[in-house]
């Protein structure tokens, strides 16, 4: 932030505001952590191979984040007629696209991270006119040719990040600036250097380079010269542009038919029409997209903001069970709950569990139909369908190593699931301890209660470290021809005594069939 603070062209009293200002920011401990967060995410890309997992990944470690994403997916202008609804991220992904749900994790982020302080009204309206500049970026990303337009988009929702962070460090710098506007007709650009010497798109940038953005975006936000700009001759000057319009278009969209609006409208297009290529039609055009989809991210973050005006039955399979392997403890069905739903039982596991199981393995089933998944982002789809639907606290996938000879964790979500996945590690040749017992009888299991003498005698070593706080958990092992390939395994840290239904048990081996579909179809090497 040094270039920030050096800025002196302005008088004294702008400069000592400037660097109490930053003295604030750098003063708030959670900002460090929130621009970690906002790095990681900015810096995956629908190109690598990686990133849908680690996007997946990222959402689920947040429950919060997971129940506004997964809201989104299920909005009627997200869904198809005849869609089932989204009940996992991978799934909603899948529907909504990459960078959809990329952007629109940013946006909550900043709103979930930034909102909870003193001054809330100011803070909303700036998250608000960051969020619709966004959209707007977005609306044009997706007419560009050029590759990589998704960073449009999240160039426009750091556009206004000054703004946000003055509401929220110092409000009131922010009141005196927003009446230098307001009042006395200043442009943004002069009002914010009288009051703290240096522009927004400064102070912004001094803090994206603090989070380690990628140089295209922080270059992205300086202002455009005076003047009517030109076509862009390449993506820097392009994204540029895209972050300038969206801004100043955000400021329309709430305001929208009014005579002002109007004006403004001819303003925009006059600056911009002949570099992007607007006309009012397609203004218009823009505007009543963005209007829609502003109405619904802002529905599912739950922000109260003024809306924006716009024109087969599947039976379980038998099983061989070999002598040393306990009735009781394979997956048998239980009392759950029939019929209730919106809640769920003491462990933790939803009433409603096999209606959340079948629309899982229905979202899998279109996606191996579509002929554009990937084993790993099956697997992921069906280890998270698990984990959801019955409500666990972590869940893995372990896959035969023969380099390492271990089955090794390659995937996993919930609590802890990094430092976990590390320590998820099982030697190939068999033992009498409970997963190798389920391998060797390709028998999936139920464990209600972990704490019994009988259950801890057969858990290893690292399992009673790793996951010491274990009270309930499932084992099913993927098995072909009699060969162990590796398994799921999911835990909870409550005890379930209501056990599986005979739905849910049949659910849950259907699901674990089609995971195997995909292995035996895909390369099993490449997974994780």
């Amino acid at each position: 932030m040094s270039d920030f603070l050096a800025s002196s062209s302005a008088p004294g009293n702008a400069n000592a505001a400037r660097r109490l200002l930053m003295q604030k920011i750098s003063q708030n401990e959670n900002l460090p952590a929130l621009g970690r967060t906002v790095a990681r995410v900015v810096q995956l890309t629908s190109s690598d191979n990686q990133a849908q997992s680690e996007l997946t990944y990222f959402i689920l470690s947040d429950v919060g984040l997971t129940q506004k994403i997964l809201r989104l997916a299920n909005t009627v202008f997200y869904r198809t007629a005849n869609s089932t609804a989204v009940t996992t991220i991978s799934r909603a992904i899948f529907v909504l696209g990459f960078d959809l749900i990329k952007t629109s994790a940013l946006a909550m982020l900043l709103v979930d991270r930034l909102s909870d302080r003193q001054h809330a009204h100011s803070i909303h309206a700036e998250l608000l006119q960051a969020l619709y500049a966004s959209v707007i970026g977005r609306e044009m990303a997706r007419k560009s040719s050029y590759q990589g337009g998704e960073e449009a988009a999240i160039s426009a929702l750091f556009k206004n990040l000054g703004r946000l962070l003055m509401a929220a460090h110092d409000h009131a710098l922010y009141s005196k600036l927003t009446g230098l506007i307001e009042t006395d007709g200043l442009s943004p650009a002069q009002a914010s250097m009288q009051v703290m010497g240096c522009s927004l798109e400064m102070l912004a940038e001094s803090v994206l380079q603090e989070w380690q953005m990628p140089p295209a975006i922080i270059r992205s936000l300086a202002p455009l010269a005076a003047g009517v700009p030109k076509p862009a001759k390449n993506r820097q000057e392009w994204m540029q542009q895209v972050a300038a319009f969206s801004a100043d278009a955000a400021q329309l969209l709430s305001r929208t038919g009014t005579t002002a609006a109007i004006e403004r409208s001819a303003t925009l297009l006059a600056r911009y029409g002949e570099a992007l290529n607007l006309d009012l039609k397609s203004l218009d055009q823009l505007f009543g997209a963005a209007g829609r989809e502003i109405n619904i991210l802002r529905a599912s973050m739950q922000l109260e903001l003024e809306p924006v005006s716009t024109e087969p039955a599947l039976a379980p399979t038998a099983k061989v069970v070999l002598p040393t392997l306990p009735d009781d403890m394979l997956m048998v069905c239980g009392n759950a709950a029939e019929g209730q739903i919106g809640s769920s039982f003491p462990s933790g596991k939803p009433f409603n569990a096999s209606a959340r199981l079948l629309a899982g393995m229905q979202d899998v089933t279109q996606v191996m139909a579509s002929g554009r998944s990937k084993v790993n982002e099956l697997i992921l789809l069906a280890m998270e369908t698990l984990y959801s639907s019955m409500g666990f606290d972590f869940a893995a996938f372990c896959i035969k190593d023969r380099k390492s000879g271990q089955y090794r964790a390659r995937m996993t979500i919930g609590k802890n699931h990094i430092v976990r996945q590390a320590g998820f590690v099982l030697p190939l040749e068999s033992t009498s301890d409970i997963f190798h017992l389920a391998l060797g009888n390709d028998a999936d299991l139920i464990i209600a209660d972990a704490t019994t003498s009988k259950i801890i005698a057969l858990l290893p070593a690292w399992h009673r470290k790793l996951l010491a706080d274990t009270r309930s958990f499932i084992v099913l092992p993927l098995v072909v021809r009699s060969v162990p390939l590796g398994l799921f395994y999911a835990d909870r840290t409550t005890l379930a005594p209501e056990g599986v239904s005979p739905d849910e048990a049949a659910l849950i081996k259907a699901l674990k069939g089609q995971v195997l579909a995909a292995l035996q179809a895909g390369d099993r090497g490449n997974v994780g």
